[in-house]
């Protein structure tokens, strides 16, 4: 069985990153998307919303699962039988840093990383420009799935 692992903060998850879940998803038997635990970044939304809110944007895709993690990305592979990491890519500074990372993981454990050049409506797009932009009221509907604009508009009412 292939398996890959799509990683990130997802805080909250955006079309971008659908967009990836959803290509790597026709490459793999199975994709797994892990969302960082990081006690030390302060996140607007918790682990546990986050998970719910990536469950239920890619419930259409039935070969996606949804897991977190903390610590060493390679060891989460090694431990869950995943061969692949996939990464979208906005732009050249996104490649600059996940290439020095795909390195030391490959170095490392021997786990490969896949980049997937983002679709181009989305290569604007990150979880912190759709919070900066929520947070000042701005319309954020085309950025994120309606039921993550909700919980974007209550949570940032409610700060």
């Amino acid at each position: 069985m292939r398996r890959a692992v799509c990683p990130g903060s997802f805080d909250p998850i955006t079309y971008g990153h659908i967009d990836i879940i959803a290509r790597a998803s026709a490459h793999f038997d199975e994709v797994v998307v892990a969302v960082l635990e990081n006690r030390t970044k302060s996140s607007l939304f918790t682990v546990a919303e986050r998970i719910e809110m990536i469950r239920a944007t890619t419930s259409n895709l039935p070969n996606v699962t949804v897991d977190s993690w903390s610590g060493l990305l390679v060891d989460y592979c090694k431990s869950n039988s995943i061969q692949a990491i996939v990464k979208g890519l906005r732009a050249v500074t996104d490649f600059d840093y996940e290439l020095q990372m795909a390195q030391v993981n490959l170095q490392g454990s021997g786990v490969e990383t896949m980049f997937m050049a983002t679709a181009p409506t989305h290569s604007f797009l990150s979880s912190s420009l759709v919070k900066e932009l929520a947070h000042y009221g701005g319309d954020v509907s085309t950025m994120v799935p309606p039921s993550v604009n909700e919980a974007l508009k209550l949570r940032v009412a409610g700060k």
